[in-house]
């Protein structure tokens, strides 16, 4: 089968397709209508599926008519807690909801995928896994979807992700060697000190200006502690202490965000942030308890897969409208969880259009996208995953 006039002959019916999930958006570990409408068309094309799975996630598998290897593809399906202001006429119809991380393109890409390898399954040597994976924004869906053991029977080598990208344009894609999104880490802190009457502050272990210092200190972790050519990011996104302006009160609390790269460095910094918040506290008569909880870890690509990809694009697009990022973002990515079992690739698909003005960043209330991107992914995607069970 010409793949490339296929994908041209069912391109219509895929933009129906992330338009009808567009207007129906739902948040993470609510994405029910959207399961159901997946295996509706999954049942439409005879494809095999498991539904579900991390309760409000779809796996689809395509046996090939011959033995090999098994790989896969993951399309995250949730959207975000966002009030929808673009005036298209596919807008979302759900109060408060959008899908403005591009989550109704991925999806839609990846039916088309399952689609189109089902057409051809009897040339296929092994076996295609597709992930239609709920709560990427929030909890880490993939993580779910793992423990539940749906990279195994059969066990998949190789897996494959995209994110739609408004920085590129449609028809441009964003390739990365190694690593490419941080590890992330949640953090609070609790300080306790001893409340007491504004007025006589000898009496008390203030812990508002404990924090203070603690605040001041914990910026020479990036600064004096950590080399500049590794990236690292502490944000203190929450502070809450205190009842009324004339009480110094017992306890403050505060959060914030731990990102990293590098896998050493998360556990450097971590030590650090407890040494430098312990005893910054204790200096001051207080006491303070740091608390982490794990998050995401580090997406790293496999260079190998990488090359595979890169070579599919350009044989799709023209070497020009490959690009190549320079630095990892400090964003993060729960499918950096299937590529600690799996060797994968994570890439930067364009869907902007400078000339319409469709630039708005993902996560804002005005993203659009130019839907010919959706040809582009079921291509790269597709042919890629070929390449997969074909070269290793």
């Amino acid at each position: 089968m010409d793949i490339e006039k296929r994908v041209d002959e069912i391109f219509s019916q895929l933009i129906d397709i992330r338009r009808d999930f567009h207007m129906h958006p739902e948040l993470s570990e609510q994405e029910y209508r959207t399961c159901d409408r997946i295996c509706e068309y999954l049942n439409e094309w005879g494809i095999e599926y498991v539904k579900g799975v991390a309760e409000t996630g779809v796996v689809a598998i395509i046996r090939g008519k011959k033995d090999g290897k098994t790989v896969g593809a993951r399309a995250d399906i949730d959207a975000l807690p966002i009030t929808e202001l673009t005036d298209i006429p596919f807008k979302s119809v759900n109060a408060g909801v959008m899908h403005a991380c591009g989550h109704d393109i991925h999806t839609a890409i990846h039916l088309g995928v399952a689609k189109t390898l089902k057409e051809i399954e009897d040339e296929i040597c092994g076996n295609i896994k597709i992930f239609f994976q709920p709560a990427e924004e929030t909890i880490g869906g993939a993580k779910k979807m793992i423990e539940e053991g749906y990279l195994k029977n059969p066990d998949v080598e190789y897996m494959l992700s995209l994110h739609v990208m408004p920085y590129l344009d449609a028809g441009e894609v964003e390739l990365k060697y190694g690593k490419v999104n941080a590890a992330t880490n949640e953090f609070s802190i609790k300080i306790t000190g001893k409340s007491s009457h504004a007025a006589y502050p000898d009496q008390s272990v203030d812990p508002i200006v404990t924090a203070g210092y603690i605040i001041t200190a914990l910026q020479s972790l990036v600064s004096r502690n950590i080399s500049p050519l590794n990236s690292v990011v502490l944000t203190l996104g929450q502070i809450n202490g205190g009842i009324k302006n004339n009480i110094i009160p017992g306890e403050v609390i505060m959060s914030g965000t731990l990102r990293t790269i590098d896998p050493d460095t998360r556990v450097f910094a971590k030590n650090r942030i407890r040494e430098i918040t312990e005893n910054t506290a204790k200096a001051y008569g207080a006491s303070a308890i740091v608390e982490f909880e794990e998050g995401y870890p580090a997406l790293i690509n496999n260079n190998e897969v990488v090359d595979v990809l890169r070579q599919t694009a350009e044989s799709i697009l023209s070497k020009d409208k490959v690009k190549f990022k320079e630095f990892p973002s400090m964003g993060a990515d729960d499918f950096s969880f299937f590529l600690q079992d799996t060797k994968g690739a994570y890439y930067n698909l364009g869907c902007g259009n400078k000339d319409k003005g469709w630039t708005a960043p993902i996560h804002s209330e005005y993203f659009m996208a130019d839907e010919e991107c959706i040809k582009i992914g079921v291509l790269l995607q597709t042919k890629t995953l070929l390449e997969l069970l074909d070269m290793f």
